[in-house]
């Protein structure tokens, strides 16, 4: 008994190491001083590019909410690409006086490659843009999203991503709960970063990079399962100013399913360490440049990622499992052991309750959730996210992980 009482403490010290871990990071992450320094005088002249492998069933909401732009792109320099002149989205397409591209090599099937190929078309044929624009056939922008990006180009920032907004939140739990993740990513760590001067955390599409680094990789460097992940950890090595423009909106379409969500979920885990892997190297170096960097906070919280919350999760775990080999060898201690692992889950679920609720606080009125599914949604939540160590377990004993097309229905918001 008392040797189980030793390994129990083990495993609640292991749970403060991490929480501390933690507060470090967060810490040492707002030590940055990377704001831009040209500012721009004229309006930006920009590319828009959509990957759109097989979206013709949506497509056409996104070509509206571009032609509604109050600040009016060149039709001409919106380009759809595609894998196949077949689609019926080119058509779509020459309906707005869209550009398209056609793509050749399709054996390299995840989207940084797609971007690439279009990339490398558009620089051969000497056409020059101020910055490129990444957007999602599923996505919807709001009328106001170019002008509101335009300020923060004019600001002189590298690379910039907009708010991203639900389209079908509304419809069940699981697409709320997987929108409250980039809630995460961006109202909390994003608005972060930019009052820290750091790098944002660039998650999906509705951003921007500017046309001399497009220029400079010739292409679209970036090929791992997580691509924007890993332009995220290129921005932190290379120093790149990011911002997070809460006021560009965007709309974009979640999983419905548990089952939609959780493949998605172990991509981008796998991703995450796929590139991570690519980075870490770079990242560690780079952090031995304190003095002469000037975002060694954005440096230092990538190069411990998620370590801190492994470290809580290994010692939540142990301590289940502990509970479990005592009720073998103790039987007369049922009772016990299920009141333990019941406080144990009570206070993770708990815990997440309450972040689930303070990120709903930030997000006040403007992220497009009804009351009724905010309160759903803080229900779930705690259990949506307490799967993501399931995800982890799945995408680190599985061999090979491909991106799966996920079947998008009409391109509407539903609020």
């Amino acid at each position: 008994m008392k040797s189980i009482f030793i390994v129990d403490s083990i495993c609640f010290f292991i749970v403060i190491i991490g929480f501390i871990s933690l507060l470090i990071v967060l810490r040492k992450s707002s030590d940055n001083s990377n704001k831009p320094i040209k500012k721009e005088d004229k309006d930006m002249h920009f590319a828009c590019l959509i990957p759109a492998r097989d979206e013709s069933l949506i497509i056409r909401g996104l070509f509206e909410s571009i032609k509604n732009q109050t600040m009016k792109p060149n039709m001409e320099d919106v380009y759809v690409i595609v894998e196949s002149k077949a689609d019926k989205t080119v058509s779509y397409a020459k309906e707005y006086g869209i550009s398209v591209i056609v793509r050749e090599n399709l054996n390299l099937r995840r989207k940084g490659y797609a971007l690439d190929e279009a990339i490398k078309k558009i620089l051969s044929s000497k056409k020059k843009y101020d910055c490129y624009f990444i957007i999602d056939a599923d996505n919807i922008l709001d009328r106001n999203f170019f002008y509101e990006m335009n300020k923060s180009y004019k600001e002189g920032y590298d690379i910039v991503t907009g708010y991203r907004n639900t389209k079908n939140g509304n419809v069940n739990v699981v697409a709320a709960s997987s929108t409250l993740t980039f809630s995460m990513i961006n109202t909390v760590g994003n608005i972060l970063s930019n009052r820290t001067s750091g790098n944002i955390t660039i998650s999906g599409t509705g951003f921007f990079i500017r046309g001399k680094f497009i220029e400079k990789w010739g292409g679209y460097p970036f090929h791992s399962l997580t691509e924007d992940y890993e332009l995220t950890l290129y921005s932190v090595v290379n120093e790149m100013n990011s911002f997070y423009n809460v006021d560009a909106c965007f709309y974009d379409e979640q999983p419905v399913t548990f089952k939609q969500s959780f493949k998605q979920r172990v991509r981008w885990i796998r991703g995450y360490f796929e590139a991570r892997k690519l980075y870490i190297k770079e990242l560690r170096k780079k952090k031995k440049e304190r003095k002469t960097i000037k975002n060694y906070g954005s440096v230092y919280s990538k190069v411990v990622g998620v370590i801190p919350y492994i470290i809580i999760v290994i010692g939540l775990v142990l301590n289940i499992i502990l509970l479990f080999v005592n009720l073998l060898f103790n039987n007369n201690l049922f009772f016990e052991t299920v009141l333990n692992l019941l406080c144990i889950f009570v206070f993770i679920y708990f815990l997440i309750m309450l972040f689930t609720c303070y990120m709903l606080k930030l997000e006040g009125s403007k992220l497009n959730l009804k009351k009724d599914m905010k309160i759903k949604a803080v229900l779930f939540n705690p259990f949506f996210l307490m799967t993501y160590v399931l995800c982890a377990l799945k995408a680190l004993f599985t061999k090979e992980i491909m991106w799966d097309k996920i079947e998008h229905k009409e391109n509407k918001i539903t609020r």
